[in-house]
């Protein structure tokens, strides 16, 4: 059965032909044999099902510019064709996490994991505590929202919060409205600090919630994610993150080139307040990142940054960085 989902997304359910249930965990994906021009090719897709419901598996796929295997799945795969698959795979489910609240945070169709856990908790009878924040381009582009909004209105335990970049054109949209943010998810989830944390998405924006959660103070042994590009079958494949993070025992150092002072200190302090402490005076206001009256040109070096909206992406492009939200890492160069 093909059922649409979005003007650029299908969910695709099959059923074995021996009529045998399915066996998974809720999280895992698996593997289609795909008969493109050319030859068959391998694509992995998270199941967007819940094995709560055995008689089928479901996978929803989004169609990417340079996607092959998707692309033919959406032209050409019709009821009665008969696809071989493989798994299922991947250490990414709740189950492997017990715990008393959890908080989902996924972007476009890294949703469907967190769909198909939902669901084993919500036919499980025993919905756990999940906060459930999901990050969409439109409206429209929100998969599942009917079906996820249907079991929040009928039990007490799944709160859901939506974000998106821009609304629908000639619709109102009453939710929030923006990239992600630490100001944002503190407001989705003022007690993300106690909830197991799952995150999917596109690897910008899983770094960028990984960021989030590390700034203010989360203890990221609870965080886990799956990626879009390589999905993990066993802890044995888990990659490391290596994000760069300030670290509060190693030194800095800023050097403030039009006023010709050098500061010491340490990597968790900001260029805000380093350049305070040195007596110098770059105009600010929030100090958390919104406002952006802090924008100063960093000339070399490397800094951590995590703000909440105040400076765009082509400026940190050209070298601009906020002081406020920016930690030194080494040796810095800033013109103030």
């Amino acid at each position: 059965m093909v059922t649409p989902e979005t003007a650029a997304a299908a969910t695709f359910t099959f059923r074995a032909p021996s009529q045998a249930w399915f066996d998974y965990q809720p999280g895992q994906f698996i593997t289609l044999d795909l008969p493109v021009p050319g030859g068959n090719v391998q694509r992995t897709y998270t199941l967007s099902s819940s094995p709560s419901r055995p008689l089928s598996i479901s996978v929803t796929v989004k169609a990417q510019a340079d996607s092959i295997g998707t692309r033919w799945m959406l032209a050409h795969l019709k009821p009665g064709m008969r696809i071989r698959a493989y798994g299922p795979s991947c250490i990414f489910s709740f189950i492997r996490h017990p715990a008393r609240k959890y908080l989902f945070i996924s972007a476009g169709s890294g949703i469907t994991p967190m769909m198909s856990m939902t669901t084993w908790a919500w036919d499980s009878g025993a919905m756990p505590d999940i906060n459930f924040v999901h990050a969409a381009r439109r409206p429209s582009d929100i998969l599942f929202r009917e079906r996820l909004e249907q079991f929040a209105r009928r039990v007490s335990g799944l709160t859901l919060r939506f974000t998106v970049t821009e609304p629908d054109p000639f619709s109102a949209w009453h939710g929030y409205q923006g990239r992600l943010s630490q100001i944002m998810l503190g407001l989705m989830a003022p007690d993300y600090l106690e909830r197991t944390v799952f995150c999917c998405g596109p690897e910008p924006f899983m770094q960028a919630v990984r960021e989030m959660l590390a700034s203010l103070g989360y203890d990221m042994a609870q965080y886990h994610q799956e990626s879009f590009g390589a999905p993990v079958r066993s802890m044995a494949e888990a990659p490391v993150i290596d994000d760069v993070t300030p670290d509060p025992a190693a030194g800095a150092e800023i050097a403030f080139a039009a006023s010709g002072r050098t500061a010491r200190c340490a990597e968790t302090d900001t260029v805000l307040a380093t350049a305070r402490a040195a007596g110098l005076n770059i105009p600010s206001g929030c100090t958390f990142g919104l406002c952006g009256t802090c924008r100063i040109r960093k000339l070399s070096g490397a800094v951590h940054m995590v703000h909440n909206g105040g400076i765009s992406d082509e400026d940190i492009a050209a070298g601009w960085i906020l002081a406020c939200c920016s930690n030194p890492i080494g040796k810095v160069v800033v013109d103030v």
